[in-house]
């Protein structure tokens, strides 16, 4: 089928209900139209005896699964009353709500870039194939936000500390990293997904069978470390415990932390902990859409996005600077409940 015009392409194939993400001068970012979309078709093939799985790409010649929101309307938003953003925020953990909720096979192919919001509409899907171009990151903290659509759900149940470790370092799982952390279900070649695609359409699930499933990392040598380091109660006790490993790996991950708003490593940490201890998806989504309508009228958003997306200096002025000076109770303020009525997680209008 040829790639239209709009921005999601939704069309029934085979076996298979179709999501093609088609914003590639974007790297296929998510608005809130595009969230709609996805939302609209999945309710219709819930219960649809033709559509027996949901088939979820990007169009054809970019290096973008998904690479996040749109961050730029976020920042813009959050400059005046937030309105659009939250509406957004309510689209995307609405739909990623549903795709961790639904009943058929929902099977993601992660053929490039997967960051923040490509991450909330793939991971939660019961199957995640993997490529050598995939690169998956949370790397929200760098630009003061925080790791959302879901992570304060996923993170903490990947193996041991690796979620920790996502969330605060932003560091990027590339090809086979992304299947040995538990974020991909399957491996295939990229030369191959033309063809894989075609079989899933006419043979559903078994198609799948032939992929790789287990894969070691790049990150394993170091699990051990890893795992001693980040499974501490604060930021500054994981600085401090990476200090004194005094090795390149953990310098490097040291170096990573500092880059971020020290705000936001608080509250993806906040998130990761709150959430490891949650039982209900939903719930996890409005505790993230309280943080989220929060964090993205903060200063320290607005900064990450001049610093890393306007003028691109790299250098964001954040406020406070030192994670010593982030108080306690200002991350409790984020994680309070809003004033007025919470975000539902229902699917009628």
């Amino acid at each position: 089928m040829a790639i239209e015009d709009a921005e999601v392409c939704v069309w029934r194939e085979g076996k298979a209900g179709r999501l093609t993400l088609n914003r590639p001068a974007a790297l296929h970012a998510l608005n809130t139209n595009m969230c709609l979309l996805m939302t609209k078709a999945l309710i219709a093939w819930a219960d649809d005896p033709a559509v027996d799985m949901i088939l979820l790409d990007h169009a054809e010649n970019t290096r973008g699964f998904c690479a996040g929101g749109d961050v730029r309307m976020l920042a813009e938003s959050g400059k005046s009353d937030g309105k659009q953003a939250r509406e957004f925020f309510a689209a995307e953990y609405r739909l990623n709500a549903l795709i961790q909720s639904y009943q058929k096979p929902f099977i993601s192919i992660l053929d490039g870039v997967t960051m923040g919001g490509g991450v909330g509409i793939s991971v939660h899907g019961s199957h995640r194939v993997a490529t050598e171009n995939t690169v998956f990151a949370m790397p929200e903290a760098s630009i003061g936000l925080f790791p959302d659509v879901g992570g304060s759900w996923f993170l903490p149940r990947l193996e041991g500390e690796l979620g920790t470790w996502l969330a605060l370092t932003g560091a990027r799982l590339k090809s086979r990293d992304a299947l040995a952390a538990g974020i991909a279900t399957h491996f295939a070649d990229a030369g191959q997904v033309a063809k894989l695609k075609d079989a899933l359409c006419k043979e559903g699930l078994p198609a799948l069978q032939a992929l790789e499933t287990r894969a070691d990392g790049s990150f394993s040598p170091y699990l051990q470390r890893l795992n001693a380091c980040f499974n501490l109660g604060t930021v500054e006790a994981i600085c401090t415990a990476l200090e004194r490993a005094g090795d390149d790996w953990s310098d490097t991950q040291l170096e990573r932390i500092k880059a971020g708003s020290p705000t936001s490593l608080k509250v993806a940490l906040a998130q990761v902990r709150r959430g490891r201890d949650m039982q209900s998806f939903p719930d996890v989504m409005r505790m993230e859409y309280r943080v989220g309508s929060r964090v993205v009228m903060s200063p320290d958003f607005q900064e990450g996005v001049r610093a890393t997306l306007i003028d691109k200096s790299g250098h964001p002025k954040w406020r406070p600077e030192a994670l010593e000076a982030v108080e306690p109770k200002d991350i409790d303020l984020i994680f309070s409940p809003l004033p007025g009525k919470e975000l539902q997680m229902v699917w009628e209008d």
